[in-house]
């Protein structure tokens, strides 16, 4: 089921022309808020980290 490829091209490009683009206002919304959640979960994984290494290291001395 070959197609034309320049038949297949203008129906990309129709396609693409029904999509909606974001503003830039909602793409800095967005990247803003990405950026909140990540620096969130870097610090619950960091804070998670130390908590289990020390907890670790509190049973490891417990079986000295």
């Amino acid at each position: 089921m070959a197609k034309n490829p320049f038949q297949f091209i203008q129906e990309v490009r129709t396609e693409t022309a029904k999509v909606t683009w974001p503003t830039w206002k909602e793409v800095w919304i967005t990247t803003i808020m990405v950026m909140i959640m990540v620096t969130l979960a870097a610090i619950f994984f960091l804070l998670t980290d130390q908590f289990l290494g020390w907890l670790v290291s509190m049973v490891l001395e417990i079986g000295r």
